[in-house]
């Protein structure tokens, strides 16, 4: 495990207090996160001893976004050189971006999003388990106010973790307590060179329009309110791992597994109070990996849901629908889906060679095909299928050992909505694969360790 690193109090240089193989510290370059590199280079000189056990590798980012930006890379270069030339143990890598940010899609965001993923893979390819970011009292500060200002809930209030895995890596912020003059002190008192960047002027931007016009005057009124508001930020944190941990005793018993899917049953969720109802229904919803459930949806299904039997939510942002069929509710991706036309009779000639996404004849949307370990159909059967409709008589056996019953009542069992009850039926070697619905039928299921998938229909959207 990598040392955490120590503030930048009487003696900022002493950024780590264990000695670790290799560090990653997130260096753009400018004032905070120069700090941070040369605090923690000199640290590791002095616990890695003559033989240089401990490595510092700076992770610059090139977003490509600002006229600067070889120039911003050219001085880390600089700078990373010259310590090291000093017995720094610290080198460079660096990561090229090109963004190109599509019309209404926020530049703050994207660069955020690329930045972090080229981060993770620079750290990966040098052996760091752990990167350091330089974020200061004040970031967290604002991050908190942007984010009440967004409407956010506990997760967006409690702002930046100190400590947090994701990717794979420990992401960590030592210096997330420290006021921005001690960092101010520090770089000022070892004469570090750093770089200004011209965006950070650029009131378009949430931040920087807090920074110039809303925090002067926030301060002046209220002194404490730096302290007041990182202390805010981390008492949400400290509800937020309460939430979890209820969440996670409580959410498995609200979830009917129903053809692959993870259904919310309702019944038992009207049962919790409105409260714990809208937290369970986020919780539910973020399992699908398709983003946050927008606060007026969770209004919105939380009085709905209580007062009929049916129905069906399109959410197109998000890429998908919700229905709600015989008390379960379902997450169903495409679209706003309706019944489509009838399968014209015939066989339609199928070639599945790999996992992704496969077209179906127009108007029956697209199989994904999902590589699994076990209870799937291995890939070499489905490189010559067929497409087939319906036409009464098949039968479907849900798993080995249980009898194969006609689909009528297999779909019935699982509760599988009317309206996918239609839908395209696979076939391979005159065996039927597969059946929307219900899943790869269990006598084509591939034997332990061979390459397998399993498949998911997915319907055309609603156009009009």
């Amino acid at each position: 495990m990598v040392a955490s690193t120590t503030p930048p109090s009487t003696d900022p240089g002493a950024a780590a207090d264990a000695p670790v193989v290799a560090v990653a510290v997130a260096y753009s370059a400018g004032r905070d996160s120069t700090a941070l590199l040369h605090a923690t280079a000199r640290m590791a000189a002095q616990l890695g001893g003559p033989g240089g056990a401990i490595h510092v590798v700076a992770l610059h980012v090139h977003h490509g976004l600002s006229a600067q930006a070889d120039a911003w890379l050219d001085h880390a270069r600089e700078q990373c050189a010259a310590w090291a030339a000093q017995g720094l143990p610290v080198t460079l890598r660096h990561r090229h971006l090109k963004l190109q940010p599509r019309a209404g899609e926020s530049v703050e965001a994207l660069a955020r999003q690329a930045r972090y993923l080229a981060l993770a893979d620079m750290a990966r390819e040098s052996g760091c388990q752990q990167v350091l970011l330089a974020h200061h009292r004040r970031d967290q500060a604002e991050t908190f106010v942007l984010q009440a200002l967004r409407g956010a809930g506990v997760a967006g209030l409690s702002a930046m973790p100190r400590e947090a895995w994701r990717d794979g890596l420990q992401w960590c912020r030592p210096w997330l307590h420290q006021p921005r003059e001690a960092i101010q002190a520090y770089v000022a008192a070892h004469g570090l060179p750093y770089v200004e960047d011209d965006s950070n002027a650029d009131v378009r931007f949430d931040r920087n329009r807090l920074r110039a016009q809303v925090w002067p005057a926030l301060t002046q009124a209220f002194d404490h309110a730096e302290i007041s508001l990182a202390q805010a930020a981390q008492h949400q944190s400290d509800v937020l791992a309460c939430l979890d941990d209820w969440l996670a005793g409580v959410l498995p018993g609200l979830i009917v597994r129903r053809a692959g899917r993870q259904d919310l049953d309702v019944p038992a969720w009207l049962q919790l109070s409105p409260g714990p109802r809208r937290e369970t229904l986020r919780a539910w919803f973020a399992l699908h990996g398709v983003g946050a459930l927008p606060a007026t949806w969770v209004h919105r299904l939380h009085d709905e849901l209580s007062s009929c039997a049916r129905g069906c939510w399109p959410l197109p942002a998000q890429g998908g629908a919700l229905r709600l069929y015989r008390g379960g509710l379902s997450w169903l991706p495409g679209g706003h889906v309706l019944a489509p036309e009838p399968m014209s009779a015939g066989v339609h000639l199928l070639s599945v060679a790999r996992a992704g996404r496969v077209a179906l004849p127009a108007g029956w949307g697209h199989l994904q095909v999902t590589r699994v370990a076990s209870g799937g159909v291995a890939l070499s059967r489905l490189r010559s299928c067929e497409l087939r409709p319906r036409t009464g008589g098949e039968q479907f056996q849900l798993a080995p050992k249980r009898p194969a019953r006609m689909l009528k009542k297999q779909f019935q069992a699982l509760a599988v909505p009317a309206w996918m009850r239609d839908g395209p039926l696979l076939w391979a070697q005159g065996q039927l694969v597969f059946v929307p619905g219900l899943g790869v039928d269990a006598r084509v299921w591939a034997a332990s360790g061979e390459p397998q998938v399993t498949l998911t229909w997915v319907p055309d959207p609603i156009s009009k």
